[in-house]
């Protein structure tokens, strides 16, 4: 993956002026100890304002990206605040628990030292992670800080992230909508193109001499007979392309995504559907939606950076039949017929998350729609598909909704091992009370039809992203039993 942030770590320990200095520094040596290589041990324990800038430079210098404050005994409530108000990156903060000393001169109370803590950051309006439990040995801090590691790759990545789009959405695509104002907000810069600017850079990539080498990993990466040789070099040159776009338009931002409108010009103009090569680049961590959805390639981006793995963007597409359900689904599975759904999109999910019956194929809908009945698929080739391959997965998105309020939704389920019997890149989805939660949150809500998939449970890291960037409507699937807001008791 080589568009998402490295976490450097670091931890900085403080200390309330009447405890003893010496408990708050030993209990950071134990955490350094625990947690083991890769965090950045600051020796300058805080006491006060000065030793606060003097450790927050110390950790600056040492190339710090995401910090631990670390409450050691109940800890100055200023300086402690401070570091967080003068440290550019995420900040975490822990305190220790009772158990490695006697209870006189041994005792720290950063179990009431945390709440003066958050009750400081409140009145400085400023944001920090908190874990569920904050309080815990040094074993026990380490592994909160393990979890801290994702959730900081995330917020490091959308803050110097940048979304670049070629076009206007598609016509009868305007669940897609994207209001900038929720872009500045979380800190994210976008440069918008015409379609004309990506054909005219393509074009200037004619002939590149990469383009051989890109084709020879095509070709491996396919296996013979699962891809059309002739459309190898044109996909190649237009990979080319958007690598070279990124690198040349970054600017002062580190990380790219991209928001392409992918029909129904392109094809014929490019002569190929850009889905296979879209699924290459998110593989690498540079996620491509479809359809100028910029916010499902924010969403996207933000599973990048959590899991450090390749995700998709893929429409919430259709029921599974009954059929299909009563086969391979009722009694093997623990999941409803209201509880699946298939997952589908042209064919830009990463072939690494494919069965092996993954092929580069031609995209039927358009077929029908730009080529004349009967003909073989000419420029419409040039989709991934097949069967999405079973994994755990969690389905998210982070929308700006009409009134420009951010809002999200997490939802964690699997890709069933079950065949769809259908084409594109497609799998058969479950998540817990599904019905329910597409009723109540994604029609409720207004959510557009498209949703990022990462391939692991990481919810727990998701909620903690985007309640860290601000966003105050995170929505779940509800268990049974438990209502959601305006949902009739009395339905069965």
């Amino acid at each position: 993956m080589v568009n998402i942030p490295e976490v450097k770590l670091g931890i900085i320990a403080v200390s309330r002026d009447c405890f003893p200095i010496a408990l708050s520094t030993a209990r950071r040596e134990a955490i350094v100890k625990a947690y083991g290589d890769g965090i950045y041990n600051c020796k300058t324990t805080v006491e006060n304002e000065a030793d606060a800038l003097k450790a927050v430079a110390d950790v600056t210098a040492a190339g710090v990206n995401a910090l631990v404050v670390f409450l050691g005994n109940f800890g100055p409530e200023t300086p402690e605040t401070l570091i967080c108000k003068h440290f550019d990156g995420p900040v975490m903060y822990v305190a220790a628990a009772e158990g490695d000393g006697d209870m006189i001169n041994g005792r720290g109370d950063a179990y009431c030292g945390m709440l003066n803590c958050s009750y400081n950051l409140g009145m400085r309006h400023l944001t920090a992670y908190i874990p569920d439990y904050p309080v815990g040995t040094a074993e026990e801090c380490a592994d909160m800080i393990r979890e801290f590691v994702p959730i900081a790759r995330a917020l490091i990545g959308v803050k110097n992230l940048k979304i670049i789009t070629f076009g206007p959405r598609p016509q009868d695509f305007f669940a897609c909508n994207a209001p900038i104002k929720g872009l500045y907000e979380l800190g994210v810069e976008i440069e918008e193109n015409s379609e004309l600017d990506l054909l005219v850079s393509y074009k200037a990539h004619a002939g590149d001499p990469r383009i051989k080498e890109v084709c020879d990993d095509m070709a491996k990466e396919m296996g013979e007979g699962r891809y059309y040789p002739e459309l190898l070099e044109r996909m190649a040159q237009f990979e080319l392309t958007l690598l070279d776009w990124a690198e040349a338009h970054k600017g002062a931002r580190k990380y790219v995504a991209f928001a392409d409108k992918c029909w129904p010009a392109f094809p014929e103009q490019f002569g190929f559907e850009p889905c296979y090569v879209n699924s290459r680049l998110a593989s690498r961590g540079i996620p491509v939606s479809c359809e100028v959805d910029i916010y499902g390639a924010l969403s996207e981006y933000i599973g990048a950076c959590i899991t450090g793995d390749a995700v998709t963007l893929l429409d919430i597409n259709n029921s599974v039949p009954k059929y299909i359900y009563d086969e391979d689904i009722k009694g093997k599975f623990d999941y409803k017929l209201t509880d699946t759904f298939m997952g589908f999109h042209c064919g830009n999910t990463p072939e690494c998350k494919m069965c092996d019956t993954r092929a580069v194929k031609y995209q039927l809908i358009q077929h029908r729609l730009l080529e004349p009945a009967g003909s073989e698929p000419d420029f419409t080739r040039g989709t991934l598909e097949g069967d999405i391959a079973p994994s755990e997965i969690t389905f998210y998105r982070l929308q700006c909704d009409s009134e420009g309020r951010l809002r999200s939704y997490i939802a964690e389920g699997e890709v069933l091992p079950v065949a769809t019997r259908s084409f594109g890149g497609i799998g058969i989805f479950a998540i817990p009370e599904m019905g329910r939660f597409y009723r109540h949150v994604l029609i409720k809500k207004r959510y557009p039809h498209h949703g990022a998939v990462a391939f692991a449970h990481c919810g727990k890291a998701m909620f903690e992203v985007l309640k860290y960037l601000g966003v105050k409507d995170i929505a779940y699937n509800q268990p049974a039993g438990v209502l959601y807001k305006g949902e009739n008791p009395f339905s069965k």
